[in-house]
């Protein structure tokens, strides 16, 4: 009986999911508008969980690391002002990371800027030079500029006759940007506030799912959220070894190759390489710019250089050093990559690698717990029998 009411419940639990997923189908433009509506409000809050997350790592090292001493003593004043006296620190410490970096930047950008203002004619013979010995002559550049000059006048006079429509594309520009900034301050507050109340958030979660779920269901949820904080710390953590081992290769090649400002564009590729796969790129671009204005020649071999690391960084270090750290093998994190941008272009990328550690972890648990449970059926039937034997 009880056998027959366990079949019925699932086998109405089946009709109920497959009637679900055929109405998400059907209806899939106008349920992934809503979807799209809802990310949306909730933005700030999703901001504010990803920015927390990232804090947290740090955050941790410098309660757990650099206070050490304070902890030990367990002062009641110390316990009050712990979180707070942490969270500044670990403000404090990414500020002047940003600040260390920019102070390196901006006096090379400046410089560059200088030499390119200084050279600029030298820059145009020298361009002319190019062009007169690829065939280009006089009349071409001629034709070239009346071409430049129509240009100019069809973009003023499209410019002329679409005034509103253009002062309407950048109201809504404007608009978007006044909005992204919006939930990044939101998100930053958010952040701040749940890293502040991160163990009451913690207990009253637990609550939350020990007062609605089945004892069996809560642990299993707690077991997976556990897990996934855990992965996601050590992907951050892999990101920041992986960044420092580009930074340190970058500065080394540069240095043998005698590229100039080999410190300062290491420092940069390195930061910028904290965004997973395409992240160093963004500092290449700088610092081909920066090599460009003082040896073309050099920007060219830089460019040639970053190309082979960033090869041997996707195919060999990145794979490596984040797959171990956060428990996935190398070609997993290949895989989780190559997917990931394929769904959801940049942030598949970002989040494809701790997402599938703690689908391959509960994968791998679940696979485990079954092969023990299989070795343990024989045994329980063999000692069965064994005392059946001995009864008779």
């Amino acid at each position: 009986m009880i056998n027959l009411e366990k079949n019925k419940k699932a086998i109405i639990e089946l009709i109920i999911f497959t009637v679900v997923i055929i109405f998400a189908f059907v209806n899939i433009e106008a349920l992934w508008g809503f979807i799209t509506y809802i990310i949306k409000i909730f933005m700030p809050f999703i901001i504010g969980v990803m920015i927390a997350f990232v804090l947290n790592v740090l955050l941790n090292v410098v309660e757990n690391k650099l206070f050490k001493k304070l902890n030990e003593k367990n002062g009641k004043v110390w316990k009050k002002i712990k979180r707070p006296t942490s969270l500044i620190t670990t403000f404090i410490i990414i500020i002047a990371l940003m600040a260390f970096i920019l102070g390196l930047l901006i006096p090379q950008l400046k410089n560059t800027a200088t030499i390119f203002t200084e050279n600029f004619d030298s820059y145009k013979k020298e361009s002319i030079k190019i062009l007169d010995k690829i065939g280009i002559d006089d009349k071409d550049i001629k034709v070239l500029n009346k071409n430049i000059e129509k240009i100019k006048g069809e973009v003023t006079s499209y410019v002329g006759d679409n005034k509103q429509e253009i002062v309407q594309t950048t109201f809504g520009v404007a608009s978007s940007v006044v909005g992204t900034i919006t939930s990044l301050v939101l998100g930053i507050v958010f952040a701040i506030y749940i890293l502040l109340k991160k163990e009451d958030l913690a207990r009253q979660s637990r609550k939350v799912l020990k007062a609605y779920l089945p004892e069996k269901k809560e642990k299993r949820i707690r077991e997976i959220a556990n897990l996934s904080n855990k992965t996601f710390g050590n992907f951050i953590s892999g990101q920041c070894l992986e960044a420092l081992i580009i930074g340190v290769l970058c500065f080394i090649g540069m240095f043998i190759l005698q590229i100039p400002y080999a410190s300062t564009i290491s420092v940069l590729v390195g930061f910028t390489a904290l965004i997973p796969v395409f992240g160093a790129f963004i500092g290449t671009v700088i610092g081909a710019f920066l090599i460009l204005m003082v040896d073309p020649t050099k920007a060219i071999i830089f460019i040639i250089f970053i190309l082979i690391l960033q090869q041997l960084e996707g195919n060999l270090i990145y794979p490596k050093v984040v797959g171990k750290s956060v428990g996935l093998p190398g070609i997993w994190v290949m895989v989780a990559v190559t997917v990931g941008a394929s769904i959801a272009g940049v942030l598949g990328m970002l989040l494809s690698v701790p997402i599938c550690s703690v689908l391959y972890s509960i994968l791998k648990t679940d696979v485990n717990n079954r092969i023990d449970q299989k070795n343990k059926q024989p045994l329980t039937i063999k000692h069965k029998a064994k005392k059946r034997s001995e009864t008779v």
